[in-house]
């Protein structure tokens, strides 16, 4: 047994000096998850309180963390908080903990695929018109809403769900070029 999957059999039993030594492991992983999910939006003060509820929510759900898996449920936890700190900004709509489903095998690759896979997304976008790329981006990176996204680009809801059918379409067609099964 490696020494994280120690610290998560301990963390299970309420060790709080194995807590401790997680925090001060995982402290940077979880900011920089925190600020790769909110794209930059939130200062340095959002980020570590979005830190600092990741390992408080961690340590009330210690029971729940398998052992081989407990980075990825730092990461989701991570994640979940930024967008709730953003949501309480007024940029995104709130998403529970409870939603996240902490038992999916979490593996680095499956990060970086979906890391390659958003490169790849955001590269097809910029060929897009401009207003189509926000669009886009404003409801499936930020979660807005698409009456939010109508107010704030002044246009109906109806043109911006046209829009953004459109721009999926053009997407997905472009991806499936690429070799990426849809």
């Amino acid at each position: 047994m490696n020494s994280v999957e120690n610290l998560a059999e301990k963390l299970k039993k309420q060790d709080e000096r194995a807590f401790e030594q997680i925090v001060d492991k995982f402290t940077g992983y979880a900011a920089a998850v925190i600020n790769n999910t909110a794209k930059g939006s939130l200062s340095k003060e959002d980020i570590e309180e979005a830190v600092m509820d990741t390992f408080v929510t961690l340590w009330r759900n210690a029971d729940k963390v398998q052992k081989d898996k407990l980075k990825g449920y730092i990461a989701c936890i991570a994640k979940s908080k930024a967008k709730n700190k953003l949501a309480a900004l007024k940029l995104i709509e709130v998403i529970d903990i409870q939603e996240i489903d902490v038992q999916d095998s979490f593996t680095i690759t499956d990060e970086t695929e979906s890391k390659d896979l958003e490169k790849d997304i955001l590269h097809i976008l910029d060929g897009f018109k401009k207003q189509d790329k926000e669009i886009f981006i404003r409801h499936y990176f930020y979660y807005q809403k698409l009456a939010d996204i109508a107010d704030n680009l002044s246009m109906t809801q109806e043109n911006v769900k046209v829009r953004l059918f459109r721009t999926r379409n053009k997407l997905k067609q472009a991806l499936v070029e690429r070799g990426y099964i849809i």
